[in-house]
């Protein structure tokens, strides 16, 4: 009879191999994994059809006449624990992830393995690590069969970002989903009656993607049981009638979760933003008891058990463990326009006011309004964007199209989304704004053309430091910049402007700094993966500046290569200012300081205003509770009060701040304050205090032997490269090194097709996650789960487990002073079969070293703790040991072994 009922864990001997038994989702099929093998190696057996190919393996005890020397039984260990996958406790998921997380990162994981059904919002502060803390709670859940697959919603631009850090450092394999993916998707598939949603089983998607009216439903049906949803604020329910776009973000997210099975994390640093409708409607997608009006008051320990809202200041020494935020240094820098610039503004800003004055009509006043508002951004930006924008309108000339007849309502905010840094955008638009100069509605006369066209020429001679102050003093303060050693971030508003002082600062620069580079990335220059791969080869430079619009704000992390920002456009939005220096003021930035420059006109009545009534009131806000509050909703009305008192009034910008602030910003700024003020009752009401300390330190106590560190990693990979021919050869560089590989180079060949030896590689951060200087772009981070650290392991452990003698084996001697008795150190591989309601039965596995001493009753084996592992790593030879003499010690080992 055909034996059907292996179980998960159970050892096998199939087709001439030695294979563990996973877990199958059909029946009759055995799914095998190779003891000695790849995770990729596994296979599937449909037992019915190979009778008798399957039968129980068993190992016998190690031969004492194959004994090797003590390296071999480090590598032994060292590679059993690195190719750990599944492991049985504290979390399943250890052996699949290449980080090591700090304390603070586990909390929202202990929660989530409390809940039935998971549903949390991770609140906590701008660069604390939330993607690493929902990362780590999808690989755990994957791994104790919870859930079988995994989708990620976020912003487009972060897409490559979220599958990077799942591939990388939580062994997740993702599609990622987007409109320009979706023809190679379609056709990889299988079958023409399968979607993309269906086939992949675990995807990042662009939340706006599928969201449409084309894929909502078809993802909806077939979404992954789940759904991690980055920037969740972005797809909260808007107050009112605002924001169609974000409605239909809500709308996805609630028929996903009408599904009351579906997986639900949703991280934001922003949950509360200042409207507790919105708040409460991210809440209800996780227990819709929260989605209440806003005078019922919610259960606070009933809300605690599915939010978690941390400050930087509450983690920075939490459980004893050091997490070392950098400070942030600000300052503010002034400069004048020089006379020449002041006169065209002058003359720009009369011409706006009678361009908007000459509208016939409402629809046509406002038209001009933002075209003019348009122009005045664009010229106080750089003479680049000036004359982008001039430009652009000059080869359009007079327009020839019949007047628009679309409501005011529909079209004026696209017009204000292309001019304001508005805090609903999801990617910041940096093209020059034509949209407004280009509609029907603006005709121009000859007269205005010749005049827009001086102004244009104006603007092409004002280029260069001579004339433009704003790039002078720009100059001087990267200059300085680089002189304490600081690598720049220089962000700019618009992509000419960019370009332009990038340029202009390479020219000014490069004589005073040996080997600077600088570089410009904008929204011009492709997607996300074309402006990382511009940051990275710009990351080779000792000395470097990078120039980036707001398209760099969000998306790609930038705290190893940079640490220091400079405003060169002022945000019109305070929450872009936190966005530009959150890329790299966060955790993993090595420099104990970043430095910010707010770069203003000081005759300048915009900039003025913008920093007076948003800019300090928001850092106010920031040093008073720690956090950064989201500027509240009527910002824009706010911009857009000071642009028409511009147009409308002559005089300084102190004197405009002040009579604005008699008409609508003290009311403005008391809004604020009271969402600053609901914030702080928020995150207090709501504070964390379900998870102790001491429950997280028992859980990392049994975490970090399974872990191990970076050290251990590279003491691996050198003693097998020995042992098989090569060499792990020290470098120039610090903490980089070579690889070669010696005899395995041909057996490696076809399994890593896409490396090339010798390679350079790191151990820094990795494990570890400490901040550590970015590798350079040509070295290889390597971790616990990279395929060459994955292939030297199978290729110990099948070497060991053949006991072929020489340089590996199964059992190993040393005489060494690190005991004072005879000691045997076994190192054991457990295998567990763990069921829990309602999930089938799963195998897991683990690492355990014991060790153990005669006695009067036959031996002494001590508790599998961190004192019998550090044995083999601690103990060094004190004399050469016979191979004779070798035998003789296992053979009393295994006798000790025996007698229990």
């Amino acid at each position: 009879m055909v034996r059907t009922d292996w179980k998960p864990g159970a050892l096998v001997r199939a087709r001439e191999r030695d294979w563990i038994v996973l877990p199958a989702d059909e029946e009759n099929v055995a799914r095998l994994r190779p003891v000695d093998g790849a995770d990729d190696d596994a296979i599937g057996i449909f037992v019915p059809l190979e009778r008798d190919t399957i039968e129980e393996a068993t190992y016998p005890p190690p031969d004492p006449t194959r004994a090797s020397d003590f390296t071999a039984g480090i590598l032994l260990h060292d590679a059993a624990r690195l190719r750990l996958r599944s492991g049985a406790g504290p979390f399943r998921s250890v052996g699949k992830i290449s980080v090591n997380p700090r304390p603070y990162q586990l909390v929202p994981l202990i929660m989530a393995l409390r809940q039935s059904t998971t549903r949390l919002l991770i609140a906590d502060d701008v660069g604390v690590g939330k993607t690493v803390e929902a990362a780590l709670i999808a690989r755990e859940l994957l791994d104790r069969g919870v859930v079988r697959r995994v989708g990620v919603l976020c912003a487009p631009h972060l897409c490559e970002q979220w599958a990077s850090e799942l591939r990388d450092k939580f062994n997740i394999d993702v599609a990622v989903i987007q409109p320009a993916r979706m023809a190679r998707l379609e056709r990889e598939l299988p079958r023409r009656d399968v979607n993309v949603f269906q086939h992949y089983r675990h995807i990042v998607a662009s939340i706006d993607f599928v969201k449409s009216d084309r894929y909502r439903q078809t993802f909806v049906q077939n979404a992954p049981d789940l759904i991690i949803v980055d920037e969740a604020h972005t797809a909260a329910r808007p107050r009112g009638d605002r924001g169609s776009t974000q409605h239909q973000r809500y709308e996805l997210l609630q028929a996903l979760m009408a599904d009351p099975a579906r997986h639900l994390i949703l991280a934001t640093a922003t949950p509360h933003s200042g409207i507790e409708e919105s708040f409460r409607s991210l809440l209800g997608l996780l227990d819709e008891q929260f989605d209440v009006p806003e005078d019922q008051e919610l259960d606070r320990r009933r809300v605690a058990r599915y939010f978690v809202q941390r400050r930087r200041l509450d983690l920075q020494q939490w459980l004893g463990a050091d997490t070392p935020f950098p400070e942030r240094e600000s300052v503010e820098r002034a400069y004048r326009m020089s006379a020449e610039y002041e006169s065209l503004y002058e003359d720009v800003r009369e011409y706006c006011r009678e361009f908007v004055s000459a509208g016939s009509g409402q629809r046509q006043q406002r038209v001009r309004y933002w075209a003019a508002t348009a122009i005045l951004r664009c010229l106080l930006s750089s003479p680049a964007a000036a004359e982008a924008m001039l430009q652009a309108r000059s080869e359009r000339q007079r327009s020839a199209d019949a007047p628009s007849e679309e409501p005011l309502d529909r079209i004026e905010p696209d017009f204000a989304s292309q001019v304001l840094d508005s805090a609903d955008e999801d990617e910041a638009t940096d093209y020059v704004p034509t949209a407004a100069l280009n509609d029907p509605e603006v005709s121009l006369a000859d007269a205005e053309i010749r005049r827009l066209n001086g102004f244009l020429a104006r603007a092409r001679r004002l280029a260069g430091p001579d004339h433009d102050s704003k790039l002078k003093a720009t100059a001087d303060a990267v200059d300085e910049l680089l002189n304490e050693g600081y690598k720049p971030i220089v962000y700019c508003r618009f992509i000419a402007t960019a370009r332009y002082v990038a340029e202009q600062l390479e020219a000014q620069l490069a004589g005073k700094h040996r080997g600077l580079q600088v570089r410009s990335v904008t929204g011009g220059d492709g997607g996300s993966e074309q402006r990382r791969e511009i940051v990275e080869a710009l990351a080779e430079a000792p000395v470097r500046v990078l120039v980036a619009t707001d398209c760099l704000s969000e998306g790609i992390n930038l705290q190893d290569q940079f640490d220091a920002v400079l405003h060169y456009d002022l945000p019109w939005n305070p929450n872009r200012l936190e966005q530009r220096e959150g890329r790299v003021d966060r955790y993993g930035q090595p420099s104990p300081t970043v430095k910010t420059v707010l770069l203003y006109g000081e005759d300048n009545q915009i900039d003025l205003v913008v920093l007076d009534v948003l800019i300090r009131k928001a850092r106010t806000i920031r040093t008073r509770l720690g956090i950064s509050v989201p500027v509240p909703l009527d910002s824009d009305g706010v911009i857009q009060a000071v642009i028409e008192s511009v147009f409308l009034r002559r005089g300084g910008g102190r004197q405009l701040a002040l009579e604005l602030e008699d008409q609508r910003v003290g009311s403005f700024h008391d809004e604020w304050d009271r969402a600053a003020d609901r914030e702080a009752a928020s995150r207090s009401r709501y504070a964390q205090h379900t998870i102790s300390p001491a429950e997280v330190a028992r859980e990392l106590d049994e975490l970090e032997p399974v872990l191990g560190t970076a050290g251990d990693l590279q003491r691996f990979v050198a003693n097998a490269l020995q042992r098989f021919g090569g060499e792990l050869r020290s470098t120039s560089d610090e903490d980089v090194f070579e690889v070669h590989l010696g005899d395995l180079a041909p057996q490696l060949a076809d399994r890593l097709p896409d490396l090339d030896f010798p390679a350079r590689v790191s151990f820094a951060g990795m494990l570890t996650d400490d901040p550590l200087p970015a590798p350079q772009p040509d070295v290889i981070s390597l971790g616990r789960n990279h395929p060459l650290t994955v292939a030297l392991a199978d290729h110990v452990l099948a070497r060991s487990l053949s006991e072929d003698g020489g340089f590996f084996g199964r059992s190993s001697a040393i005489y060494t002073s690190a005991v004072a008795v005879r000691t045997a150190v076994l190192v054991l591989r457990l295998r567990y079969l763990l069921t829990e309601r309602g999930s089938p039965p799963q195998f897991a596995e683990e690492i355990v070293t014991i060790q153990g001493t005669a006695s009067d009753g036959g031996a002494s084996w001590s508790d599998a703790d961190a004192g019998a592992a550090a044995l083999l790593v601690e103990a060094t030879p004190m004399a050469n040991m016979a191979p004779e003499e070798r035998t003789r010690q296992v053979g009393w080992a295994l006798d000790l072994l025996e007698g229990q």
